[in-house]
């Protein structure tokens, strides 16, 4: 959602993951595998000179494609890549309108990179995205064992992920030694709120709560509205698989029920009121120590220690996403990440296949610009990009890194729910209906009602004859 922040991560990280490389059973060269994952290292399918062209985002300064790219043509010199940038400000919005416009205008093109799951699943409905299921198989390994997010639409795999952008649970850790309370590894939305309960502290307008809420607003930050939704293995969208509404789902209820127990019982969450008259914003909520918690992407990665803008004045430790339950699976959370895809009309699509699975193996290493949803980096590598994203702030030595580590490591994607075509329709009347319910027009039950009647008239209204 919004603009997502790359991860940074330097040479100290490049160097120790390269030497770390080694071969594999299913790849003739593995190039840099952490052991447990396959690279994408293996001969060309032809030694036939060719030139694929890669439309992308993403600008130079954030994706370091001058040394990517040519890594890669030093790994496959039978293959050149050449760049095609469809925004110099990298404004995935502004590429994807440009993208469509030359798709329109027939375009050759063989890698599409697309930065959220709604553009991603509307261009493999439109049937310009090729399956990438049989160039799996030949590479013999598991999507859902190579990464960490899921990329399956419909049975099949269109895509494969770049960086991983999980969301996490940030934490002021001088507020909870103050409280008494250590740092979660495993916890619950009733952890949660009573982690949040106990940092609350003072009254008016010196008062300290125990967390923010960034959202939902105007439609967007509807992370915010799905709370016990978004922390399992499946089904966390307000829309099923299907196209059915998902809004009767126990969770769903439970998330209303827990902003309002926080906010109006509680009175441990910053009110929603306060959120949109005064037009707060979760950094300064949190580096100015108005919250103790805040729950967000860890796009945040590269500002925990503090910048200039943001000093930090505290200690800062990283707890993960909240469960429903204690016995629910651990690690499931909203993430982000770019969606590197094969052009359906490519003439060059065993060429282009093999561009993105180094890109989104061992290419990540390269480029050192993201923490990569590849499972093949292990803890041990994975905490020395964690020392060298810290070390661009202004006091790395005030963050937990060790919770970090564990939180980035232990992070996993929920099954891929598609968005349907008039989803931002379906986000407006939630987030309406929502805010009458904070600003006490109406009581949960009456929400609710009437959210699954307006989102039920939209489902209808939008249905194929």
């Amino acid at each position: 959602m919004r603009k997502w922040a790359l991860v940074g991560i330097a040479a100290l990280a490049l160097s120790a993951l390269a030497g770390c490389g080694g071969s594999g059973s299913k790849s003739a060269d593995t190039g840099g595998s952490q052991g447990g994952g396959q690279s994408s290292a293996q001969p060309s399918p032809t030694q036939q000179q060719v030139t694929i062209r890669l439309h992308t985002h993403g600008t130079e300064a954030a994706y370091n494609w001058s040394k990517t790219i040519a890594a890669f043509e030093a790994k496959y010199p039978n293959i050149k890549v050449e760049l095609v940038p469809l925004s110099e400000k990298g404004d995935s919005q502004e590429a994807l309108k440009k993208l469509d416009l030359l798709l329109a205008s027939g375009e050759e093109m063989d890698v599409m990179m697309f930065t959220d799951p709604a553009s991603y699943a509307q261009h493999v409905g439109m049937g310009v995205v090729a399956p990438l299921d049989e160039f799996i198989a030949k590479d013999g390994f598991k999507v859902a064992e190579e990464y960490k997010v899921d990329t399956q639409l419909n049975g099949k795999y269109y895509a494969l992920p770049g960086k991983f952008n999980p969301w996490y649970v940030l934490l002021n850790k001088d507020h909870l030694d103050q409280a008494g309370l250590k740092v979660p590894t495993d916890w619950t939305w009733d952890d949660f709120m009573a982690y949040a309960k106990a940092l609350t502290k003072g009254e008016g307008n010196q008062k300290r709560y125990g967390t923010y809420f960034h959202g939902p607003q105007n439609g967007g930050w509807m992370e915010y509205l799905k709370l016990a939704l978004a922390g399992r293995p499946e089904n966390t969208e307000f829309l099923k698989a299907d196209g059915t509404s998902n809004l009767d789902d126990p969770m769903f209820r439970r998330t209303l029920e827990i902003r309002l127990k926080m906010e109006k019982e509680d009175q441990s969450a910053t009110p929603y009121s306060l959120m949109l008259s005064q037009k707060l914003h979760y950094r300064p909520q949190f580096f100015n120590q108005s919250a103790s918690m805040i729950l967000i992407g860890s796009w945040m990665n590269t500002e925990l220690g503090g910048t200039d803008q943001y000093p930090l004045n505290f200690r800062v430790a990283v707890a993960p996403y909240p469960k429903n339950a204690p016995s629910d699976p651990s690690g499931y959370t909203p993430v982000t990440t770019d969606y590197m895809a094969v052009a359906a009309k490519s003439k060059h699509k065993e060429e282009a296949y093999r561009f993105i699975r180094w890109y989104t193996t061992e290419g990540q290493i390269v480029q050192g610009k993201n923490v990569p949803s590849w499972n093949g980096v292990k803890p041990d590598a994975l905490a020395q990009i964690v020392d060298t994203i810290l070390s661009g702030t202004k006091t790395p030595e005030k963050v937990d890194k060790e919770s970090l580590v564990r939180v980035l490591s232990g992070a996993r994607s929920s099954k891929l729910v598609p968005p349907v075509t008039y989803q931002s329709e379906v986000y407006k009347v939630l987030n309406e209906e929502f805010e009458k319910m904070m600003l006490g027009s109406q009581d949960l039950d009456k929400t609710l009602e009437t959210m699954k009647q307006r989102v039920q008239q939209l489902i209808d209204a939008n249905k194929k004859g």
